[in-house]
């Protein structure tokens, strides 16, 4: 029934995945916090009310959040090659995986920070706390559950932008999907590569959840 499978291009296929999911989520997070919290802090009647920074931000965002991520692929070849040397495997799918996450976990950070009571930063006001002292003594502790459970979806979707990332050679279990899957008919290997990521988004999730109740919990 497996007759197709070899399990040593299935164990490489799966770390390659894992490789590209661990490298772009960390950096999607480095770039995408700050991200989310600038948005909301220059929003209208926030400490840093700035409409112009804040428009300016939001549209960059959201043309990079609007441009399908296969695309994004092809048309950051020249960059990624410029930045890592390569278009190819898992370093070059690395930087169009952050560009095409990084935008969307911003969004989510935004989110969970406009969740927060505004007491909070009243009450941060009235005790005369800085603005960096606000952000980071109270509304990123109390967003907390809700930045990490935007990570997991991050997460989750870069799982499935690995899998698209096969399409332009990145390596990964879609790239195995693809060339042995798809294009030579060979069913079971791609039944152990869906198989296999989805085992992936259950523990992704999995951790995710566990995270924020031992975050909400504090």
């Amino acid at each position: 029934m497996l007759t197709n499978i070899n399990w040593a291009d299935i164990g490489q296929a799966t770390l390659d995945t894992l490789v590209m999911l661990g490298g772009s989520l960390a950096f999607s997070v480095l770039l995408g916090l700050p991200l989310g919290v600038i948005l909301f802090l220059t929003g209208a009647k926030q400490l840093l009310a700035n409409r112009p920074v804040n428009m300016a931000l939001s549209f960059a965002v959201n043309v990079l959040r609007s441009v399908p991520f296969v695309i994004l692929l092809i048309v950051m070849i020249p960059l990624t090659v410029l930045l890592v040397g390569t278009s190819l495997g898992v370093a070059g799918a690395i930087p169009p995986l952050v560009l095409g996450a990084a935008p969307f976990y911003a969004r989510l950070v935004e989110t969970a920070l406009r969740e927060v009571d505004k007491g909070v930063i009243e009450a941060g006001q009235a005790m005369g706390a800085t603005p960096r002292q606000i952000v980071f003594g109270a509304l990123l502790p109390e967003a907390m559950p809700g930045i990490i459970a935007g990570a997991t979806v991050t997460a989750i979707a870069l799982v499935s932008y690995t899998a698209m990332a096969g399409v332009v050679g990145a390596g990964g279990l879609g790239d195995l999907a693809i060339r042995f899957g798809y294009q030579r008919f060979q069913t079971d290997v791609m039944v152990v590569t869906v198989v296999l990521l989805l085992a992936l988004v259950q523990g992704l999730q999995w951790a995710g959840d566990r995270l924020i109740i031992k975050v909400s919990r504090r």
